[in-house]
């Protein structure tokens, strides 16, 4: 059976606010939570960019049931995967297993702010490479030392380590690095619905493992009040695809590449209002592709709270109906 999960949008939210929210949506019935690990948001009017992994420490003590995830983490640049290794065995014993370490290649947007560069995608990716097979070799719990084209470790070891190891999943938007999460991760997670991308996953060794999707939404009774939202938050996502919204470099460059998305356009891939059977619809695109996992994002932080009394009323069951 699918399972629905909440996106905890650091780009949007107070670090605070983010607290409660993981707490809110397991109140209301979700799944799992998925957060965002971001230094920017994609535009200057969302606001918020927190630490990811303070707030997934606070959400680990305020749930008690709630599966929590980074949707995604970049292990290549702004922290190396050691650092990451640690920082996920610890969420893992802080949450009582309930942890899965998400990640990806990243964009220029986040990791551009340590001064090295900007890689290539083909050089990104066998980073990232690099950088999992040294996190799954810490996670066995022996010292690890490794000297790679990109990475060393000296002698690491992980002494927090939960009592099965964290899955990794690792974010895909293409045949290559659908291919990677098949070699080295448990989950493959896609944002939008790809169902070739998810068979080049399936063929590749990953037939069985879990497929993570995540739709954006904008929840509110006032349809016109949920475009205009919709529009001003999430313009960025209409700039043409991963292959540009990685490489640019910050919020201003993502509002002038968005200066010709109008709020129809916007609307086309992000439900707007208060249409149970919109966003049904839209999930079953997911379902119908192969993934297991849709998480939702409502946008706008400041209507979570109608959000969630909507979804655990209304949205939760006519999904679980599929």
């Amino acid at each position: 059976m699918a399972e629905f999960g909440y996106t905890l949008m650091c780009e949007q939210t107070p670090a605070r606010q983010l607290v409660d929210f993981a707490a809110r949506a397991e109140q209301a019935g979700f799944d799992y939570a998925v957060i965002s690990d971001h230094y920017f948001p994609w535009v200057e009017e969302m606001g918020h960019s927190p630490y990811a992994w303070s707030v997934l420490g606070a959400a680990a003590q305020a749930t008690a049931r709630l599966p929590l995830m980074t949707y995604v983490t970049c292990p290549i640049m702004r922290y190396h995967p050691a650092v990451v290794a640690q920082k996920a065995a610890t969420m893992g014993v802080l949450s009582n297993g309930r942890f899965t370490l998400g990640l990806g290649a990243g964009e220029n947007l986040n990791e551009h702010v340590i001064g090295e560069g900007w890689p290539s995608a083909d050089t990104r990716h066998r980073m990232l490479r690099e950088a999992v097979q040294i996190i799954r070799e810490l996670f066995s719990g022996g010292y690890v030392t490794y000297q790679g084209e990109f990475y060393d470790v000296d002698s690491a070891k992980l002494y927090d380590l939960p009592d099965d190891p964290v899955r990794i999943a690792i974010a895909a938007s293409g045949s290559r690095s659908a291919q990677l999460a098949a070699e080295y991760g448990d989950i493959l997670v896609i944002n939008d619905p790809m169902p070739d991308v998810v068979r080049t996953f399936a063929d590749a060794g990953g037939s069985g493992k879990p497929v993570y999707g995540q739709l954006a939404l904008s929840y509110d009774t006032d349809a016109e009040a949920a475009r205009e939202r919709a529009h001003r938050l999430w313009r960025w996502s209409g700039v043409g695809g991963w292959k540009v919204m990685a490489e640019l470099p910050g919020p201003v460059n993502f509002d002038a590449a968005a200066s010709t998305v109008r709020p129809e356009d916007v609307a086309r891939s992000v439900p707007c209002g208060a249409d149970v059977d919109a966003v049904v619809e839209s999930v079953r695109a997911y379902l119908d592709g192969g993934y297991t996992h849709v998480a939702l994002v409502q946008i706008g932080a400041d209507q979570q709270e109608p959000f969630f009394a909507w979804a655990e009323k209304e949205l939760l069951p006519a999904l679980r109906r599929l």
